[in-house]
């Protein structure tokens, strides 16, 4: 949704941003600081998925798609449904992850969990996993649909440890828990995604913690912070973000008040917080919450704010913050404020002197990453769940028609081509040793 992830040193910035080192995709973004970002060569700007053109295999998911895919080891994941029904004897709605072999699309294994017995306030029909997992040597992490933290191993898919949410911090995740894992060291972090009740009024659980550190070893709880407590506007379904942040390695957490807040990674010692929202707005009409993951680059957070798609489109804010301060740096950290955006809940990508950033409405932005200016805009013509990917120089892009438009990356906009892959694509592009990998709502396709 193999090696190591990189070390303290690394996120020093010995790589390429979101370069995990290799040939893999081995976590959501590539590495800890989240940038969309790829050095892939040889990645192809063209295909046909009808005339079967360029497309390495194709595998049949369930029939609703959420989960980013990962890439290492030699296998593919992706979180979907059991609508696929890979398993005859697994019947009903289910939270699925299936491993497919990197080389020919293989099926090999799936790991199933059932559904929270609440429901649709809980554990939404259909929408299975949405964790992106997270590949580390022989293992690998994901949240399920039941609020569990699930070590495994890559090669046939045995547990190795669960962290069940619910039971052990008391979460009432809202509607799904999809945190994308991120690790560093010996810790491994995710979101909670704890939430509103089903009246979108009360906090069942306002003393549950928002993020959460465990031992990736054992499972075992190591710190957590809840600085949110009953000011969730709605739900908390973004995902951490971990970098070298001055002289001290940050643990980045986009939570449910609308506030995007920094921590000491190793201790849970909160650094700082930011207000993404005017002093002014009202939810949830101008007050949005946090759906996208931070980007950490060059001592700076790159965010957006916005709202569950259902809620339709709104005015939305992109900001970058300055993350060596202390406090709350709602305005001692703002180095610049984008307003023209709107609700977004994609993640940013940026590439040589530019930031990508896509809003639900479906308008890509390229902006200068220092100041904020505006260079193009691209009307989609759809609406943007997932993110802009730059691989080699050019930006992949999906939208909810079901078209996968390529640019060139740069201060001037050039569309290089745009492909229909049949049906809505929510994920965000992915390469992997020479192979773009889409999902559309029930496949996933290997291009190469």
């Amino acid at each position: 949704m193999n090696q190591l992830l990189l070390s303290l040193s690394c996120l020093s910035g010995c790589l390429l941003a979101s370069d995990p080192g290799t040939g893999d995709w081995p976590m959501w973004g590539g590495s800890p600081d989240r940038n969309m970002v790829s050095p892939m060569k040889g990645i192809p700007t063209t295909w046909d998925v009808q005339k079967k053109t360029k497309i390495k295999w194709v595998a049949g998911l369930g029939s609703q798609a959420y989960g980013n895919p990962t890439v290492a080891g030699g296998v593919v994941l992706v979180g979907t449904n059991n609508e696929g029904l890979k398993d005859p004897k697994v019947k009903g709605d289910k939270g699925v992850l299936m491993a497919f072999r990197e080389s020919d699309g293989q099926f090999l294994y799936q790991i199933v969990s059932d559904k929270l017995p609440a429901g649709r306030v809980n554990d939404w029909p259909y929408q299975g996993v949405a964790s992106s997992p997270l590949i580390e040597g022989d293992l690998a992490y994901y949240v399920n649909n039941r609020a569990e933290l699930v070590c495994f191993r890559i090669k046939d898919g045995a547990i190795v440890w669960k962290f069940d949410m619910i039971e052990e911090v008391g979460t009432h995740p809202h509607n799904l828990a999809n945190s994308s894992p991120v690790v560093w060291g010996d810790l491994i972090y995710v979101s909670t995604s704890n939430g509103q009740d089903e009246s979108h009024v009360h906090i069942p659980s306002p003393r549950a913690p928002s993020i959460i550190a465990l031992n990736k070893k054992t499972g075992k709880l190591v710190w957590e912070d809840n600085s949110v407590g009953e000011r969730i506007l709605h739900g908390q379904w973004s995902s951490p973000s971990v970098g070298k942040i001055g002289d001290v390695v940050q643990l980045v957490s986009a939570q449910g008040d609308g506030w995007v807040r920094g921590y000491e990674a190793a201790t849970g010692k909160k650094l700082w917080e930011f207000d993404t929202n005017p002093k002014d707005s009202v939810w949830p009409k101008t007050r949005n919450e946090l759906i996208s993951t931070p980007v950490i680059w060059n001592n700076r957070v790159y965010i957006a704010n916005g709202q569950d798609p259902e809620h339709g489109e709104g005015v939305g804010h992109l900001y970058c913050i300055d993350a060596t301060k202390r406090g709350d740096l709602t305005q001692s950290g703002r180095i610049w404020q984008f307003d023209k955006i709107r609700r977004s809940i994609s993640t940013g990508a940026i590439y040589d002197g530019v930031l990508y950033y896509a809003d639900f409405s479906g308008f890509l932005h390229a902006l200068d990453p220092d100041t904020g200016k505006e260079f193009w805009t691209h009307d989609m013509l759809a609406s943007v769940w997932g993110s802009p990917m730059v691989i080699d120089g050019k930006i992949y892009i999906g939208d909810e028609d079901g078209d996968v438009t390529v640019l060139q990356a740069g201060k001037t906009k050039r569309v290089l081509g745009e492909m229909n892959m049949g049906s809505s694509v929510y994920c965000t592009p992915v390469a992997a040793n020479g192979t773009l990998y889409l999902v559309n709502r029930n496949q996933l396709f290997a291009i190469k």
